[in-house]
C-alpha cells in the first residue's frame, strides 16, 4: 500500500514520456526506469498486483521523483546515464549491461565491428547505446557492407565467404596494414558520430555503377541503403546533434520560490540533471544567472561549448563570466531542450507547493478529528511533555509544541529537574508544569489550548494540580498519551475520571498523537544524552591533574559544550590561562571515544 507521501505526488505525475526515479525510506535509490507514458507507468506500481521481485521493489518504495523528456529515444537514454551514475539495486540487466546494445570497435591487430551489452575500458571503441538489438544489427550490416573490417575467424587460412561479398576486409586473404584499418575505423567512426552524408554519397556512386554494369540486385541494395539513411540514421542524428556538449538552464518562479533544472547534455544524450528549489528574495532572473555562475564555480563542472538560457537572462554578462557561448535559443530543438527543462522545472515547482497543500489540508483535519475527539475547541496550540533519566539521574524533561498540527521547533523547551534528585515521576511533572505556566502567566504570554503529557493518570494528575490547585488554569485541559506494552501510541485519556478516548489507528488524529508522542519522545531522550554526557565529562574533568574546581568552571564556562572543546585549538584553551600540557589532556579527554580524534594514531602507538 502507498504511503501518503506518494498518493499526493501520484495525482501529480504528467501523461508524458520520461524517467522515473524510486527511491526507499533512506531516499537510496533502489529503482530506475522509463515510459511513454509517466502517469500510467508510475500509476502501474501502486494500483496493480505484483508478484516475485516486482513485489518486493514496490514494498520498498516510499518516494519517487519523474524527470519528463521530449521524446522516447530521450528517455531511453537518460535512463541509461542515471542507470550508470546510480547503480540501482533493482536495475539488474542494466545495472550489468545486458539491455541495450553497443556498437563496438575491438581493440585488436585486426580489429572488428560487433554488438555488445558489455561496455569494458578495454580500449574499444563503443558506439550508442541502441534501443533495440534490431537498430545496432542494421547499422552494424550497413557498415559492414561500405566499410568492412574483419569478420571471419582469426585463423583462416584462405578467403572467407564474407570477402567475396565485400562484407570482411581480407585479413583472411592478404595482410591488411594498420593504415588501411585506420582509414576504415576513421570513416565508420565519422558516420557514427553523425557525418552521414559521406557514406551516402559513396553508396549512391555505386548504386549508379552497379545499374550501369546492369547489376540490378546489388543496385536495389545499394538504393536499400540509401533509404535506411534517410529514414532512420538522418533523423536521429538531426536530434542528436543539438545534445553535443551543452548545458541547458531553465527556472520557473512563483510564490517568492524559484524551481531551478539543468541539463548537462554530452556525446547525443542528457547524462545528468541536476535541480533546485529555493526561497528567492531578488529578480528570478538575477538568480538563476548567480546560480549558473557558482554552479562551474563550486561544484568543478567542465564548461561546455555552450549554454542554453531563458530570454531574459542577459547572456553577454554571463558569456564574459564564463568565457563560453551563452544563448537564449529562439527556436528549433534547442527551444525544444529549454522548453523540456522549464516544463520540469514547473513540474517540481508545482509539486512542493501542491504537496504542501495537500499536507496543510491533511493536518488540519487530523487537529479538527482530535479537538472532536475531545469534545474541545480547535487545539491549535499543543505542548507536551516527556521526562527522561537513568534511575534517576540526570532527571530531565523535553517540551515541544506544535501548531495547527506541526511541530514549531523554536518553541521547544528543555527543563532539568532542580527541585530534587531521584525518580519521581509526580514530582518532576510538578516542577516542570509550576515553572512553564507561571512564567507564562508572569510575562502575559498565551497559554496553549492543551497541555499533552506523556505518560498516564500519574502524570495527568500531578499536572492538574499545579494547573488548577496552584496557578487557577481550571480551564487549562491536559490529557495523557498512553501508551501499550510494546511501548507504542495506544490511546488517550482525558477528563477528571480519565476516561479512556479511543482513537482509530487509521485515522489522522491518531497518527497526529503518534507523531507528536514520537516526536516529545526522542527530544527529551537527545537532552538526556547531551546532559549525561556532559556531566560525565564534568566527573572525569576533575581527575585530570591539574585541573580544579576552578580550572573545570573556567573551561565549561567558556566553551559551553564538549563538541566546542573538541573544535578549539589548543591554543585557545591556553588562552584561558591553562598550562599546555593540561590544555592537551582536557582537549584529549574531549575527543575521547570520537571519530577523526587527532590523538588516535598516538594513542595506538603508546
Amino acid at each position: 500500500m502507498a504511503n501518503q507521501l506518494i498518493e499526493n505526488k501520484l495525482k501529480l505525475v504528467p501523461k508524458k514520456p520520461g524517467c522515473y526515479i524510486m527511491k526507499d525510506r533512506n531516499q537510496h535509490i533502489i529503482y530506475i526506469g522509463k515510459a511513454k507514458n509517466l502517469f500510467n507507468r508510475v500509476h502501474s506500481y501502486f494500483r496493480s498486483q505484483h508478484t516475485g521481485k516486482t513485489a518486493q521493489l514496490v514494498s520498498e518504495i516510499a518516494d519517487f521523483e519523474v524527470i519528463m523528456t521530449n521524446t522516447n529515444k530521450e528517455s531511453l537514454l537518460l535512463e541509461i546515464n542515471l542507470i550508470k551514475k546510480y547503480k540501482p539495486h533493482y536495475n539488474i540487466m542494466l545495472k550489468y549491461g545486458t539491455m541495450y546494445p553497443y556498437l563496438k570497435i575491438t581493440n585488436e591487430e585486426d580489429p572488428q565491428l560487433i554488438i555488445t551489452s558489455d561496455v569494458k575500458k578495454d580500449g574499444g571503441k563503443y558506439f550508442g547505446p541502441y534501443p533495440n538489438v534490431n537498430a545496432a544489427t542494421s547499422t552494424r550490416d550497413l557498415l559492414q557492407k561500405t566499410y568492412p573490417l574483419r569478420k571471419c575467424g582469426k585463423n583462416e587460412k584462405r578467403a572467407c565467404f564474407y570477402y567475396h561479398l565485400g562484407q570482411c576486409i581480407g585479413c583472411c586473404d592478404h595482410e591488411v596494414t594498420a593504415q588501411e584499418y585506420a582509414q576504415q575505423i576513421k570513416r565508420i567512426t565519422r558516420f557514427l558520430n553523425g557525418d552521414v552524408q559521406t557514406i551516402k554519397e559513396d553508396l549512391q556512386n555505386k548504386m549508379v555503377q552497379a545499374s550501369e554494369n546492369m547489376h540490378y540486385e546489388r543496385a536495389a541494395e545499394y538504393r536499400d541503403q540509401i533509404n535506411y539513411i534517410e529514414q532512420t540514421v538522418e533523423p536521429q542524428n538531426v536530434m542528436s546533434k543539438q545534445y553535443n556538449n551543452r548545458d541547458v538552464f531553465a527556472y520557473y518562479y512563483n510564490h517568492g520560490w524559484i524551481s531551478i533544472q539543468v541539463f548537462l547534455l554530452r556525446q547525443f544524450s542528457i547524462i545528468k540533471r541536476d535541480s533546485a528549489l529555493f526561497a528567492c528574495y531578488n529578480d528570478p532572473a538575477e538568480e538563476l544567472t548567480s546560480y549558473i555562475v557558482q554552479f562551474y564555480q563550486e561544484q568543478n563542472h567542465t564548461l561546455p561549448k555552450e549554454v542554453l538560457v531563458p530570454e531574459n537572462i542577459d547572456t553577454h554578462l554571463l558569456s564574459d563570466a564564463l568565457e563560453i557561448s551563452v544563448v537564449n535559443p529562439k527556436r528549433g530543438d534547442k527551444r525544444h531542450m529549454l522548453d523540456l527543462a522549464t516544463e520540469n522545472a514547473q513540474l517540481a515547482h508545482e509539486q512542493k507547493f501542491r504537496l504542501l497543500e495537500m499536507n496543510e489540508k491533511k493536518t488540519r483535519g487530523a487537529v479538527e478529528e482530535l479537538s472532536a475527539a475531545l469534545n474541545l475547541p480547535y487545539l491549535r496550540r499543543m505542548e507536551s511533555f516527556d521526562f527522561s533519566n537513568i534511575s534517576g539521574v540526570d532527571n530531565v524533561c523535553g517540551m515541544v509544541v506544535y501548531e495547527d498540527g506541526r511541530p514549531n521547533k523554536k518553541a521547544y523547551r528543555k527543563f532539568k529537574i532542580k527541585s530534587f534528585q531521584g525518580a519521581n515521576e509526580y514530582q518532576a511533572t510538578q516542577e516542570v508544569i509550576r515553572r512553564r505556566y507561571s512564567r507564562l502567566l508572569k510575562e502575559g504570554k498565551d497559554l496553549p489550548d492543551i497541555v499533552l503529557m506523556d505518560g498516564g493518570s500519574i502524570e495527568v494528575n500531578a499536572a492538574r494540580d499545579v494547573l488548577v490547585n496552584e496557578l487557577g488554569l481550571d480551564d487549562l485541559p491536559v490529557a495523557g498519551m498512553v501508551k501499550d506494552d510494546k511501548h507504542r501510541t495506544s490511546h488517550l485519556i482525558y477528563g477528571d475520571d480519565h476516561a479512556i478516548v479511543p482513537l482509530d489507528p487509521k485515522s489522522q488524529a491518531f497518527h497526529l498523537v503518534q507523531r507528536i508522542q514520537i516526536e516529545v519522545d526522542r527530544y527529551a531522550k537527545t537532552f538526556h544524552r547531551q546532559v549525561h554526557h556532559k556531566n560525565s565529562f564534568q566527573s572525569r574533568l576533575d581527575s585530570v591533574k591539574g585541573v580544579g574546581p576552578k580550572t573545570r568552571r573556567k573551561v565549561l564556562s567558556h566553551f559551553k559544550t564538549i563538541k566546542a572543546i573538541r573544535q578549539a585549538d589548543l591554543s585557545e584553551i591556553q588562552g584561558l590561562g591553562i598550562p599546555e600540557q593540561v590544555a592537551e589532556s582536557i582537549h584529549r579527554l574531549a575527543w575521547e571515544g570520537h571519530k577523526g580524534s587527532p590523538y588516535s594514531d598516538q594513542d595506538k602507538s603508546s
